[in-house]
């Protein structure tokens, strides 16, 4: 059953105002946002109301101790014209994994769901239906007691909102592989969707980027050897046939899109290993002709094909066919768009009438 969630909707859309099949992310944002608090030990008035800026405190702990972690999702637009949503409880589920790590508290992973169900139902004026477009959802939380002294907060806020988005690659994108700076060591907050991981790949992101390149391409923070993630993205390479993609060890992103690959990958009887794997074990397969493809897996770019690795100032070239890496951001897209059948339950709708 829905949960109960207040609703206080705004008086005027601005879905009209914008081609929302023409926008890139985190420009326009849509009318609603709805917002959770913790306190006393519980979270209390769930609300779904117009969108705003929210009061905050100049001693908000989240502001000098980085308690602020958050999710991201798309709905799309399936059958009937209606908004449907990818495998939600996994966000769910994740949020609360990073909220144990950075000493925060659980919310709700039902309510986490129906909370999206409800906003993208009250939203879907603001779906896009261009191929490769989608809502983008943002949940998040944070901790908004006003404290200065090093301690988890007492006082949280969860929020979620909106904003169109179109395609996030265009092209098959070239990656910078990062000897200097690091993402994330053993034992730290890597596997984490924290606010300040994010924080810290800026810089080395925008020097790539002045570089010619569209991301980063972490490395181990020990001896710059083992590929962890791209900036925006798992990663996966198919060598002789088989795909690779790094180990969750503490260091990666437990990407739901990465998980979902795996799935279909092997449903599709191809060997998938999750393991460590070495820079140099790439720019060995691409010089005897084993590397075969090599693609970035993630909510915002989807599936996005890799044209270029440097490293160490020599260039690792990936083929220009992508095969398996075109299969699977055609299904996934197909699945999202309820135009192929979902026989693995990943689908869910949000017309207020259906339950999870």
């Amino acid at each position: 059953m829905p949960h109960s969630i207040s609703i206080n909707k705004a008086a005027d859309s601005k879905a009209k105002q914008i081609d929302i099949n023409q926008v890139p992310m985190g420009i326009h944002f849509t009318d609603h946002m709805f917002v959770c608090d913790f306190s006393d030990g519980i979270w209390q008035n769930a609300r779904i109301e117009p969108l705003s800026p929210i009061p905050t405190h100049p001693s908000a702990m989240a502001l000098h101790y980085g308690q602020a972690i958050f999710e991201g999702l798309k709905a799309t637009m399936g059958k009937d014209e209606t908004p449907v949503l990818f495998r939600p409880e996994e966000n769910a589920r994740r949020l609360n994994e990073s909220a144990r790590r950075m000493g925060m508290p659980d919310f709700p992973e039902e309510l986490f769901v129906d909370a999206l169900k409800q906003l993208v139902w009250m939203e879907r004026a603001w779906v896009p239906t261009a191929e490769g477009s989608a809502l983008y959802l943002r949940p998040f939380m944070y901790a908004d007691e006003a404290f200065t002294g090093m301690r988890a907060a007492t006082h949280y806020k969860f929020i979620i909102f909106a904003t169109p988005a179109g395609p996030y690659f265009s092209k098959r994108i070239r990656l910078f592989a990062e000897t200097q700076y690091i993402r994330a060591a053993a034992g730290g907050t890597g596997e984490a969707k924290a606010a300040g991981n994010y924080a810290a790949a800026i810089k080395p992101t925008e020097l790539a980027k002045k570089n010619g390149y569209d991301q980063v391409l972490w490395l181990d923070a020990k001896n710059f050897e083992n590929i962890l993630e791209v900036g925006t993205m798992n990663i996966f390479f198919k060598i002789e046939g088989k795909f690779i993609t790094p180990k969750l060890d503490g260091t990666v992103l437990a990407g739901v899109t990465r998980s979902s690959v795996i799935h279909l990958l092997r449903h599709w009887n191809f060997e998938v290993e999750e393991r460590s794997v070495s820079i140099r074990e790439i720019a060995e397969a691409q010089k005897n002709g084993t590397l075969e493809e090599g693609f970035g897996t993630g909510t915002a770019v989807g599936i996005a094909l890799i044209d270029e690795i440097t490293w160490d100032g020599n260039t690792i070239k990936f083929p220009i066919e992508n095969p398996i890496g075109n299969r699977i951001n055609d299904f996934l897209n197909a699945l999202k768009t309820e135009h192929v059948k979902d026989d693995f339950g990943w689908v869910c709708s949000t017309h207020p009438s259906v339950e999870a």
